[in-house]
């Protein structure tokens, strides 16, 4: 049997190197430190944290809860060694780095199946079975190669993302539905600012705190992708003339063109997300939680996912890959992890796992598969490879999940069912794909 080539010795190149190894194929695992460090990274080993040292909550009523659950029944090594490494973290699955990345190394480099190749891949090998998980820190000659793989429109160097906010948890009787021009049909929900709720958000958003980046995440801000605190430094008007422009909306109630506005688009065909239209932003959470909920719609808004502006290296999944995670147009090679347009250390972990189970799949010459939509996993591979538009980075969140067939109004409750929906199904996939 020939060797599954995985390029990338993080958490998603573990867990595909992992699943594969444990599936009876024979792998080969590249890894290019300590050869060639990068500016995140501090040590040799596989699967080393390089930013926050928890794996978020353990709670299955979060996205992150539910999905490392999903994750335990598909034999995550991940998940493994973050409960054997784990110390006191509140409800949050925390780790210690060195235990966490020595128990990963350890199991990978026991394992009869894998060969660990410490070198530099420069090109993706094109006629091989390959699993492709080299991360936002992509070396420049093999990003190189992706991009002409994918194609070069295709892949992001630059990530301006945009908060997300929970449907529900909008004031919708502080706005109207509309397209500029009346052009598009109701596809906008127009938040409206007064020009003295204007004022104060104006004012607070110039004091409010940024992130200060890493080197290696520092960019030039492009001025089509300004974070919008920048844009406001520039004077009073320029938001009014940028994403909280009103010209060419009328408001309904009162027949006039609004002070200021801000648009929310449906970040999801259900449209239990939104997105803040042209508001990527490097202010701290916490910032940006203050001050966008000064807005009137948004006072009480639950934010899924907050904005961000750094460096990140990533494809438009929903252009180039299949729902199996492999391109396609050549079907050989998968990509997974952060890569693939997930965001976090879980979701980057979990696509490593599919990718790797499809590659074996493929090898068998199997149908590939892919996890139910009403799962975490199934819900976050349907969203970056199937979202119309441009792909931004997106986690593991319940908005992502299709509704339950019964209406429940209790927020948790809700979730809760949802979250049991999402093991029920993925525990049937696992014994249909998996034969366990």
């Amino acid at each position: 049997m020939e060797e599954i080539k995985v390029i990338g010795g993080g958490l998603a190149g573990s867990e595909a190197a992992w699943i594969l190894a444990k599936l009876g194929f024979r792998v080969v695992l590249y890894e290019m430190r300590p050869l060639r460090m990068t500016p995140a990274h501090r040590t040799d080993k596989l699967a080393e944290l390089v930013c926050s040292n928890t794996l978020g909550s353990t709670e299955l009523t979060s996205g992150a809860g539910l999905l490392k659950a999903e994750m335990s029944l598909l034999g995550s090594l991940i998940v493994e060694a973050a409960k054997q490494a784990s110390v006191p973290a509140g409800s949050a699955l925390g780790v210690d780095r060195e235990l966490f990345s020595d128990y990963v190394t350890r199991r990978l480099q026991e394992h009869p199946n894998v060969r660990i190749v410490r070198e530099e891949i420069r090109r993706v090998p094109e006629e091989d079975l390959t699993v492709v998980a080299t991360g936002p820190l992509t070396s420049q000659e093999l990003t190189e190669h992706i991009r002409e793989l994918v194609g070069y429109e295709t892949l992001y160097f630059y990530d301006a993302v945009s908060p997300i906010v929970e449907a529900e948890s909008v004031d919708f009787s502080k706005g109207f539905w509309g397209s500029r021009y009346g052009k598009g049909g109701d596809d906008y929900f127009n938040c409206v600012l007064t020009e003295e709720e204007y004022r104060r958000f104006y004012e607070e958003l110039l004091k409010g705190e940024t992130v200060q980046p890493k080197d290696f995440e520092k960019a030039v801000h492009f001025e089509g992708c300004l974070p919008v605190e920048e844009m406001a430094r520039r004077g009073y008007q320029t938001l009014l003339f940028g994403p909280m422009k009103p010209v060419g909306l009328t408001d309904p109630r009162t027949g006039k063109q609004p002070f200021a506005v801000l648009q929310l688009r449906k970040e999801n065909r259900e449209g239990t997300l939104l997105s803040l239209v042209g508001f990527q932003t490097k202010l701290t959470y916490p910032e940006q939680k203050r001050i966008f909920r000064l807005i009137p719609c948004l006072r009480n808004a639950v934010f899924v996912r907050l904005g961000s502006m750094h460096r990140n290296t990533f494809i438009q999944s929903n252009r180039v890959l299949t729902p199996f995670l492999n391109m396609r147009r050549r079907e050989n090679i998968f990509f997974a992890g952060q890569i693939t347009g997930v965001e976090g250390y879980v979701a980057s972990a979990a696509t490593g796992i599919l990718a790797g189970l499809n590659a074996g799949r493929l090898a068998k010459g199997k149908p590939l598969v892919a996890p139910p939509q009403e799962t975490m996993l199934g819900a976050l591979v349907r969203y970056i490879t199937t979202k119309e538009g441009e792909l931004q980075p997106m986690g593991p969140v319940f908005g992502l999940l299709p509704p339950l067939d019964k209406r429940v109004r209790d927020k948790r409750k809700r979730k809760e069912l949802m979250a049991e929906r999402a093991l029920i199904k993925m525990k049937e996939w696992v014994e249909d794909v998996l034969g366990v």
